[in-house]
């Protein structure tokens, strides 16, 4: 059953901003949709399972970002 999770990113001003998350977030098993908007920081992950919030943030956060989960 697919799962949907939002998260709040920090420091995100561009469309490069949100291209280089989504391709972080590519890179995690799983992952069938990702919708992140630098204006409002608003991200929402679709995945076939359940994601490991950590390794969600530590893509954020390899994309020089930070992230919580709202």
């Amino acid at each position: 059953m697919a799962q949907t999770t939002r998260y709040q990113v920090t420091g995100m001003s561009c469309g490069h901003c949100e291209a280089s998350v989504r391709g972080e977030l590519a890179k995690l098993d799983g992952v069938k949709d990702i919708d992140v908007s630098a204006k409002t920081g608003e991200l929402v992950i679709e995945s076939a399972a359940a994601l490991d919030d950590a390794a969600v943030v530590a893509a954020i956060d390899e994309a020089g970002y930070e992230a919580v989960r709202v």
